[in-house]
């Protein structure tokens, strides 16, 4: 490993060398480490060519090493790098009880009608689920509305990252109704997210990271916790 290291890379501890002694071997954990910095190192635009080169050389390591990062990283981890941002998912919370609602008029007889859910009851239901960007905690509380085996979210205007959320799925529909003031702009998020200590985003970022949101929010642990909640309420 070279001592030379304009940017900053943690140094590692090898465990060894490759089968064919053409680069070192790291643990596990420092493998994630390794992919981890190759990803979110700030690194000038005239210094990207160079830059992976001299991952390679700092760590003394060769192609391969990197791609067995890219798998171990993807096995073992339950976070993501979007566009030098690395966001993980928290914990949830149910806040309250579930609460009955009734269903629409029309949508009741579209239900008799074609015999489906018509016995279902619809409930909603205040959850949270928190998320990690670069570390940094980031809360995400939504009214969740279950019919049946389907369900939606509506999430709230309050936290940052649900803000973030309505500034790229609510934007389309403010235009129309003229409620853009309502809404955050881009340069109003990036400047709460360096605040944060949260590097810059860009639009396609920032759509990435609501889009791997809300794809996030209800995982296997909070679908059992819901089929019991239902479980009792009936």
């Amino acid at each position: 490993m070279t001592n030379n290291n304009p940017y900053n890379l943690i140094p590692l501890q090898p465990t060894g060398r490759n089968e064919t002694d053409s680069g070192n071997t790291y643990s596990p954990e420092d493998m994630i480490k390794i992919y981890e910095q190759q990803f979110l190192t700030p690194v000038p635009e005239d210094k990207l060519t160079e830059f992976l080169p001299f991952l390679k050389g700092f760590y003394d390591i060769d192609k391969n090493t990197l791609d067995i990062c890219a798998v171990v990283f993807d096995a073992i981890a339950d976070f993501c790098i979007i566009y030098n941002h690395k966001v993980k998912v928290g914990g949830y919370e149910i806040l309250g009880g579930l609460v009955k609602e009734e269903l629409a008029e029309e949508e009741a007889e579209k239900d008799n009608e074609g015999n489906k859910n018509e016995e279902a009851q619809a409930y909603t239901l205040e959850c949270t689920r928190t998320f990690f960007i670069n570390d940094v905690e980031m809360p995400y509380q939504f009214n969740l509305f279950i019919h049946g085996d389907s369900y939606s979210t509506l999430t709230r205007k309050e936290s940052l990252l649900e803000k973030t959320y309505w500034f790229v799925s609510g934007g389309f529909e403010d235009n129309l109704l003229g409620h853009l003031e309502d809404n955050e702009s881009l340069e109003s998020i990036n400047e709460q997210l360096a605040s944060l200590g949260i590097r810059e985003m860009d639009l396609t970022t920032i759509h990435e990271i609501v889009d791997y949101v809300e794809n996030s929010i209800i995982d296997d642990d909070m679908v059992d916790a819901l089929n019991k909640l239902l479980d009792n309420a009936e």
